[in-house]
C-alpha cells in the first residue's frame, strides 16, 4: 500500500481531520516519540545489566502492580510462562529480582524487584509514567481505552507486514 490512502475528508469547519492527515501527523509524531524514550538515561547502576524492551515490561509490572507469581506476569507481558520464567531467572542471576516462597502457599514462588535496585528502576521508569499519566488523566475511561486499542491495531498491523 502506498502512503496515501483514501482518507476521510474533515469536516467543513476543520474540526476533524482526515484520515491522511492524521497519519502525516503520526508519522512525524511516532519518530519524535521513540528518540525521547531512548535518549531517557539509564541510571548508572543499570547500564551494565544489558536490559532490553522486554525487560522494561516486566519491571514496569512488578513497579506498578507490585509482587507477583511467574503465571501473573506472564499474564500480564501476553507471553507464555516459560518466556516469563526464562526472563526472571535472568534477571534473577542479574541481581534485579528476587523469588522468594509465597507464605500462604509454598509450592508457590513469588517475583519482586530488590530492594538494592527498586529505587534505580522506580526514577528510570517513573518518568514515562508520569509523561502517559499527564497525557491519558483527561480522557474519558472509554476514550483512554480507544487510545488503547488504536495502539494495539498498529502494533499487530506493523507486525502483519513483516511477513511480506
Amino acid at each position: 500500500m502506498s502512503i496515501k490512502g483514501r482518507g476521510r475528508k474533515a469536516n467543513q469547519d476543520g474540526s476533524e481531520p482526515a484520515v491522511d492527515e492524521a497519519i502525516r501527523a503520526l508519522l512525524l509524531l511516532m519518530p519524535r516519540m521513540v528518540g525521547r524514550a531512548k535518549r531517557i538515561r539509564v541510571p548508572e547502576e543499570l547500564q551494565s545489566l544489558a536490559l532490553a524492551p522486554r525487560h522494561l515490561s516486566l519491571l514496569s509490572c512488578l513497579l506498578f502492580d507490585g509482587p507477583m507469581t511467574v503465571n501473573d506476569l506472564a499474564a500480564r507481558l501476553e507471553v507464555a510462562p516459560t518466556t516469563a520464567s526464562l526472563m526472571v531467572g535472568e534477571l534473577s542471576r542479574k541481581g534485579i529480582l528476587e523469588r522468594r516462597e509465597d507464605e500462604l502457599d509454598r509450592r508457590r514462588r513469588i517475583v519482586s524487584i530488590t530492594d538494592s535496585k527498586r529505587p534505580a528502576i522506580n526514577s528510570w521508569l517513573s518518568r514515562g509514567a508520569r509523561a502517559w499519566r499527564q497525557a491519558l488523566n483527561p480522557l474519558a475511561p472509554e476514550q483512554r481505552q480507544m487510545f488503547i486499542q488504536t495502539l494495539q491495531a498498529y502494533e499487530a498491523a506493523m507486525a502483519d507486514d513483516e511477513g511480506d
